[in-house]
């Protein structure tokens, strides 16, 4: 799935205004190129480069983190006004589905063509890429308002094929049409959001797009805050598909329809700030989008491909839930599936996504001038740049991720929270090839070639297909989506594989293999240890302590600092080159 991309895109940095521009300035004079694997060599690179990359990631990264956190507490809110069940899992497809068919029809060609051709058309057009933009927005409001008034209409169509068990049961299938319809016209605003933020992207403005959607959460929270102040929480009420009322599905579908809204209009005036104005275009033909439509052609079969396996995991998990319910086993279901990603890809969000959306337009330019070994470094640099926060997050997740679900969703019920921090766990490692592929595939793009990356996410999804499939025939029902989670990651380890192997040979034959997976080997030695015994430590205090909100708080505190206490040390020992430079950078911010 391409649910990275999809579902919160971006990168930033001071985040109002003017202080995207310093971001965009700082990676642009970030020039890392090719240097000899020596140690002084590579300590000459990372001491003065890293910290550079670094701290303008993390400046970038704050607009990213505040709209994962907000977006984390609206899962919160969510999980306390329908609970962990199957009422949930009646929202989460319904709310899916928008996503779904949006990056189906053009959302995918939007992230992962627009981009170089926006900074195609910057360098090459009189007008700084200005007309170009406008037909690009002109199209996407014509063709997505359309498909909006289509798929609304064939509401009822899509939840029989996302989740054919809803279709048994009349009542949650009415309730599951009418949250659809609903939701469904976020998909309109959801596309002119992503392409107002790619021609602010492509200007070197970064903020808006990662802090639009802090709005969005912050109207989604009001609305299911508001549903649980007039109906109780899920806990107290006991509300279930059949005895939701016509006022609560109303409540909940216009506060989730008004929050893509204002997230969309909200970029216009960042768009006014950098000098750019919307005046739609007809004037489509011999103007560049007929070379980015078919270049989009691979792109929409990559997302064929990825919806088709989001469907697949859909209606494997919702029936699974169904059934695990039915014995006792809450929050086993799609909703535990979705709430476990969510939290599991949040490392990637702020990090990976961080780093990479804000190089990929200067990986894009070195590419368009045939600079091999400048998109190489970049690449080798994003790689390992993530990977410091990425694999010790992985094993974190590991080794403590029963206490922190328990903690956040206290109020779905202790079972539960236990389940979905299962799930969690099952998901944890995976996050390293999931983020590794994450960058790889920005090579290929920055080269304009979106047939290499559909045929290595064919694969990807294929296995976990399979995989998926082996889980619910196998397994009982209340651990079948735990395998599935576990077979996302897998699918991620062979597509990581395909990947390298193919941007390798694009790039000349070398990737500085030997430089990354150093620094991936020395992280896992460094985060092992470290997840042991925090996870040793979480086990302990969560049998010992009581009741299970106090226990899980204090695990949860003692594991973080046992695995961070470990880690550090441990990594600096093992002369992790891009830890170290880290760990000088938050001591200089910190004045310490």
């Amino acid at each position: 799935m391409v649910v990275t991309e999809i579902r919160s895109d971006g990168s930033r940095m001071n985040l109002a205004g003017e202080g995207s521009h310093g971001t965009a300035r700082d990676f642009e004079t970030l020039q890392l190129r090719r240097v000899p694997d020596s140690a002084s060599a590579v300590n000459s690179v990372v001491t003065a480069a890293a910290p550079g990359l670094m701290k303008s990631s993390a400046l970038m990264a704050a607009g990213t983190l505040m709209s994962r956190l907000t977006g984390f507490l609206r899962t919160l809110v969510m999980g306390a006004a329908l609970g962990v069940g199957t009422l949930n899992d009646t929202y989460q497809v319904a709310n899916t589905l928008p996503t779904m068919i949006y990056v189906l029809v053009g959302g995918g060609a939007l992230n992962a063509v627009f981009i170089p051709q926006l900074v195609r058309s910057m360098k090459e057009d009189s007008d700084g890429g200005a007309a170009y933009a406008n037909r690009l927005i002109t199209l996407v409001i014509s063709f997505l308002g359309l498909t909006t008034l289509v798929c609304v209409v064939a509401a009822p169509e899509f939840i029989r094929v996302m989740a054919p068990s809803m279709a048994d049961r009349p009542d949650q299938m009415r309730v599951a049409v009418t949250f659809a319809r609903y939701c469904l016209p976020t998909m309109f605003f959801m596309g002119i959001h992503v392409v107002l933020g790619q021609i602010l992207n492509a200007r070197g403005r970064f903020g808006a797009m990662m802090w639009t959607p802090v709005l969005n959460n912050i109207l989604v929270i009001v609305a299911f805050g508001s549903f649980v102040w007039v109906f109780g929480t899920a806990a107290h009420s006991g509300m279930s598909a059949s005895s939701i009322t016509p006022q609560g599905v109303r409540l909940l579908g216009i506060g989730t329809l008004l929050g893509l809204t204002v997230q969309a209009l909200a970029m216009v005036p960042y768009l006014r700030d950098s000098g750019f104005r919307i005046r739609l275009r007809l004037d489509w033909r011999g103007h560049g989008l007929g070379k980015a439509l078919g270049l989009a052609k691979w792109t929409f079969l990559f997302v064929l491909v990825n919806q088709a396996g989001m469907v697949v995991v859909t209606r494997l998990a919702t029936a699974a839930g169904a059934t695990a319910e039915k014995a006792g086993h809450p929050g086993t279901g799609i909703t535990a599936y979705n709430y476990a990603l969510l939290l599991w890809q949040m490392p990637q969000a702020v990090i990976t996504v961080s780093v990479m959306t804000a190089i990929l337009p200067r990986i894009a330019r070195a590419a368009v001038d045939g600079d091999h070994g400048a998109v190489r470094d970049d690449i080798s640099q994003g790689l390992r740049t993530s990977a410091v926060a990425i694999v010790p997050c992985a094993f974190a997740f590991l080794a403590l991720g029963v206490p922190l679900i328990q903690l956040l969703y206290a109020g779905a019920g202790e079972d539960g929270a236990r389940n979905i921090g299962f799930v969690l766990m099952a998901f944890a490692l995976g996050l390293i090839p999931y983020s590794v592929q994450y960058v790889l595939l920005r090579g290929f793009y920055a080269y304009e070639d979106t047939r290499t990356p559909f045929f290595n996410t064919l694969v990807v999804a294929l296995v976990n297909a399979a995989g998926s499939f082996a889980a619910y025939l196998l397994l009982p029902a209340r651990w079948a989506v735990a395998g599935m989670a576990f077979a996302y990651g897998l699918a991620y380890v062979i597509g990581v594989g395909v990947a390298w192997k193919r941007l390798r040979g694009r790039l000349g034959g070398e990737l500085d293999g030997r430089r990354v997976v150093r620094t991936y080997v020395r992280l896992v030695g460094a985060s092992l240890p470290a997840a042991l015994a925090a996870g040793a430590a979480a086990a302990w205090l969560m049998t010992a302590i009581h009741p299970p909100v106090v226990a899980a708080l204090t695990a949860l505190t003692a594991g973080a600092t046992v695995l961070t206490g470990l880690f550090v040390p441990l990594a600096r020992l093992m002369r992790i080159d891009e830890v170290n430079a880290m760990v000088t950078m938050l001591r200089t911010r910190l004045g310490r």
